[in-house]
């Protein structure tokens, strides 16, 4: 791997004509979007019980369609289907491209892991376990169920890159209309939990359809195919099927979109994708533009601190407007909508914060050589990405006393996810400091 010390601006400048800038800004929006989307649904509710969490869109259920606009992650997997497809052409081996890969998402994960653990620890230790400081711990771990995913994809990726480069378009075919053979077990014999093997076969479609447009195979008329095929799809199984009309889960559903994922989702993705894609040609020439191009390099440099830190700054925020005295107003009302661009400008402003402390855990490492077994490589990443998807469930309160959360067939807790994603850390041999002093602000590592 080579290191270059470069800013955003001489990175930017430095840019290659042949680079597809489009992918990074999708990157940087769908992050953003997440990030955006979750500011205006969390709604917390201070009762004598504590303090409650609901979602803006369950209050509001007639908004529930913006949802077909901001669930973007499926953009997240395809972006990374190209990348990986480019990484994986160069022959890195299995090691050296999950190492690299990984790298990126744990080191950061890793840091706000062992930060709000320690912040769960002294709350548990001093008494202040309750109120907001209690569902803060509970929930804010939560977006991590992405990262566990998304080092699940990275942990698969050569097997699937190996199954494009022989059969081509025939795989995201297959994972399609197994993802339909799923939700058909699921729901047609009543099988719920086989709906698990989902999160799987969703995701490996999306980041499949990445390799396919890595070799060029998704032109205009497959973009034009796959957002009316996709919309129609969509439309008649949240019309006809048991699937909510929401693309993202609302409390109390007995069905969600997304845990597990279904098939109306995988079809959102594909007219998403579709969307996107014919979207390219002008939106790449406005990327042409120096200071555009410039903005995109830097967010992508934040763009992960900020997803992984957007959800404290939303509790900080609330915190200190409840220490205050402040109070919110009824979610809907005239006087509730006047109040979200000021409330969204603090959001930002905490975050901002919060990126300018943690966002060197997010700098890129040179990875120095470490030759390593293809089985040690895995076992790292799968350990990695239980100790996160554990995170996400279990939260990060209670750890004392023992606290446990169900996921899948176990029972985890703050401290075992901990010590899984520290342990899958040692194996994949991470840095966990930086080995250059010198390595500045919008430095990259080309993996």
């Amino acid at each position: 791997m080579a290191f270059h010390p470069l800013t955003a601006r001489r990175l930017a400048a430095a840019t290659p004509d042949t680079r597809d800038r489009y992918l990074d800004l999708l990157r940087v929006f769908s992050l953003a979007t997440v990030v955006l989307g979750h500011w205006l649904m969390v709604v917390l509710i201070p009762g004598p019980g504590g303090v409650g969490v609901d979602n803006a869109l369950a209050i509001m259920p007639a908004l529930q369609p913006l949802t077909w606009v901001f669930q973007v992650m499926p953009l997240f997997f395809f972006v990374g289907g190209f990348a990986h497809a480019a990484a994986l052409r160069r022959g890195p081996g299995y090691a050296g491209f999950v190492r690299g890969r990984a790298a990126r998402l744990v080191l950061p994960t890793a840091v706000f892991v062992a930060v709000w653990l320690a912040v769960g620890l002294l709350l548990e230790l001093t008494g202040f376990d309750s109120g907001l400081l209690r569902t803060a711990t509970r929930l804010i771990g939560q977006p991590l169920w992405f990262v566990g995913v998304y080092l699940g994809i990275v942990a698969l990726a050569p097997i699937m890159w190996a199954a494009h480069r022989r059969f081509g378009i025939a795989v995201p075919g297959a994972l399609i209309a197994g993802v339909a053979g799923v939700d058909l077990i699921r729901f047609g014999l009543g099988h719920n939990g086989f709906g698990l093997v989902n999160v799987a076969l969703v995701w490996l479609a999306v980041h499949q359809l990445g390799f396919c447009y890595a070799d060029g195979r998704l032109n205009r008329r497959v973009a034009v195919a796959l957002t009316l095929g996709g919309l129609v799809a969509v439309a008649a199984l949240v019309t006809f099927g048991p699937y909510p009309l929401s693309m993202v889960g609302m409390p109390g559903a007995a069905v969600s979109n997304m845990s597990p994922p279904t098939a109306a989702l995988l079809a959102h993705a594909l007219w998403l994708i579709g969307a996107a894609l014919l979207l390219r040609a002008p939106i790449s020439r406005w990327l042409a533009r120096p200071r555009v191009w410039f903005t995109v390099v830097a967010a992508n440099g934040i763009a992960m601190t900020a997803f992984l830190w957007h959800l404290t700054a939303l509790f900080l925020v609330s915190g200190l407007r409840l220490a205050i005295g402040g109070t919110t107003p009824p979610v809907g009302s005239a006087a509730w909508w006047w109040s979200r661009p000021l409330e969204l400008a603090l959001f930002a402003l905490a975050t901002a914060g919060l990126i300018l402390i943690f966002r060197r855990a997010d700098q890129p490492r040179l990875l120095g050589p470490a030759p390593m077994a293809t089985g040690r490589a895995a076992l790292g990443a799968t350990l990695c990405l239980s100790g996160t998807l554990g995170i996400s469930a279990a939260g990060f309160g209670g750890a004392l006393a023992g606290r446990a959360a169900p996921l899948l067939m176990f029972e985890v807790t703050p401290l075992r996810c901990a010590a899984l994603l520290a342990t899958g850390i040692l194996l994949l041999r991470l840095p966990l400091r930086r080995l250059d002093q010198n390595l500045g602000r919008g430095c990259i590592v080309e993996a």
